[in-house]
């Protein structure tokens, strides 16, 4: 059966929906994160040109209701490198679905522009000397990295290869930092680190798979019905019973996408806070969290380290030192990564766009370019 209309939701509505009802409801969070899954069957595939349409159709729906005017054209971005471990495969395979997805919603014409790329457009515009900058985009799904030429001598023109020096990109973003801020953070009173009566520790996937919400196998693993038999027994042997009393509340009540979201909101007060109180609901408790800001770089610690390594390898790639990093995507206005970045690359200046809204301007600017 497909998706229908009246079945989906979009943006802050769908979130809201889900945590009212999350037994009941579907909830994808960065979906083009999934696109390039490997191994993804004709039905999973279709599944997600689906959902994809029905954002577009949505997207392109508003749109022409706010102009009052039919699009025909499009420019959809992508990250450097979708979700997959088959390379130029998986963004094959990712793209030709946005393109389907594009064409089933009614746009005639489309053209894609690799996310940093589009953010970078958006910053050349003030430029008044070229420059060569290094656009980090830190989305929910991917941080991507373009070592760029841009300048008033670049402005307008639509065969920008000479500007574009390198470029890097994987599959960890915001929402890898918020998972292992859940992880790390959170699951403790979930039982994580906790042993058995024979002072055995308990498998750590049981405690990271409910978490992953970006990892369909792990939630497929995590919610399958055997493995509740699993944390049954667990809890029978446990030392600590009642923090396996809430895993099993957590499975049966489907609560990793809430805790991940209490996460996620630890981590935006923190940007501007040194410690946040984070609180979960359960059905006999309420679970009060403490965080730091020293706290949240250590439980992010592994995902920054994978962006500074994207940074390096742009920079390796181009063998050369940007004048200007520009930040951009929901997690740039962090001061952990900020500085992280610091240190890769350090006395070179770090400005902030509009770390939301520049992927899309400059998308617009990338679309006046090529459909002109």
């Amino acid at each position: 059966m497909g998706i229908q209309a009246d079945d989906i939701r979009f943006g802050h509505d769908a979130l809201s929906q889900y945590l009212a009802d999350p037994q009941d409801t579907f909830y994808v969070k960065s979906p083009k994160s999934f696109l390039g899954v490997s191994g993804l069957k004709e039905q999973q595939i279709a599944f997600f040109e689906d959902l994809v349409c029905a954002m577009m159709v949505n997207i392109k729906a508003c749109a022409e209701l706010s102009i009052n005017k039919e699009l025909q054209d499009t420019v959809i971005g992508r990250p450097i490198n979708f979700l997959g471990r088959d390379g130029d495969e998986s963004n094959r395979q990712a793209q030709a679905i946005l393109h389907r997805a594009a064409k089933r919603a009614g746009f005639r014409h489309v053209e894609f522009q690799y996310e940093p790329v589009a953010a970078g457009l958006e910053y050349e515009a003030s430029l008044i000397q070229d420059k060569t900058v290094l656009v980090v985009d830190i989305g929910g799904g991917t941080t991507d990295c373009s070592l760029i030429k841009m300048g008033p001598s670049w402005v307008g023109k639509q065969d920008r290869t000479n500007s574009l020096l390198a470029h890097s990109g994987r599959r960890i973003g915001g929402n890898d930092l918020d998972i292992f801020t859940a992880f790390k953070q959170f699951m403790p009173l979930f039982g994580l680190g906790t042993q058995n009566s024979l002072g055995l520790d308990y498998p750590v996937t049981q405690f990271w798979n409910p978490v992953a919400i970006n990892d369909v196998q792990a939630q497929r693993e995590f919610y399958q019905t055997k493995n509740r038999n699993q944390l049954l027994h667990m809890k029978k042997e446990a030392l600590n019973p009642e923090k396996l009393d809430r895993l099993l509340e957590l499975y049966d009540c489907t609560l990793g996408h809430s805790i991940v979201r209490q996460a996620e909101q630890a981590k935006i007060a923190l940007a501007t806070e040194n410690t946040h109180s984070s609180q979960i609901a359960l059905s006999k408790e309420y679970l009060d969290i403490s965080l730091s800001a020293q706290e949240l770089a250590s439980a992010i610690a592994v995902p920054t380290a994978k962006i500074q390594a994207l940074v390096q390898e742009a920079m390796t790639q181009g063998q050369i030192v940007p004048d200007v990093v520009f930040m951009t995507g929901g997690s740039a206005h962090s001061p952990i990564l900020r500085n992280a970045i610091s240190s890769v690359i350090p006395d070179v200046p770090i400005v902030n766009g509009d770390n939301f809204g520049s992927v899309a301007a400059g998308l617009a600017r990338w679309s006046k370019i090529v459909f002109s």
